[in-house]
């Protein structure tokens, strides 16, 4: 057994808490956040009953990824003409320039914090001429 294989594996739970189990070796009903969601599931307000991890060797650390059981999980909650609309105001307002107050068809840099025709528009004025 591997160092790394070693220090991921603890179906007890003694050392971290929580039963961890090493990089795609977690037991069957259980599922991370994504997996869930692929499915049209939410944790539904369960603990988390054990996680994953892997050492990751950019940051020297490890990541660490939580695992929910799949018979406690809810389906999740359907959109509302409410919810469509506030998301769709807040798109538009992404992609509203402020300076010239058009829609810019993409989301707005936040690094520019205008839209790339007001941050450059000597770029733009030689383009047309």
């Amino acid at each position: 057994m591997s160092l790394a294989f070693g220090k991921c594996y603890d179906p007890t739970g003694a050392r971290y808490g929580v039963p961890t189990f090493p990089w795609r070796l977690a037991p069957d009903g259980l599922a991370t956040r994504r997996q869930l969601r692929a499915r049209g599931l939410r944790p539904g307000g369960q603990p988390v009953q054990a996680q994953i991890m892997r050492a990751n060797r950019r940051a020297g650390g490890v990541r660490i990824a939580y695992l929910y059981r799949l018979d406690q999980a809810k389906k999740v909650r359907p959109m509302t003409p409410a919810k469509h609309a506030a998301l769709a105001a807040a798109m538009r307002a992404r992609r509203t320039c402020p300076q010239c107050s058009r829609d810019a068809g993409y989301c707005i840099p936040r690094s520019l914090g205008v839209c790339v025709t007001c941050a450059y528009p000597d770029v733009f004025l030689e383009m047309t001429a």
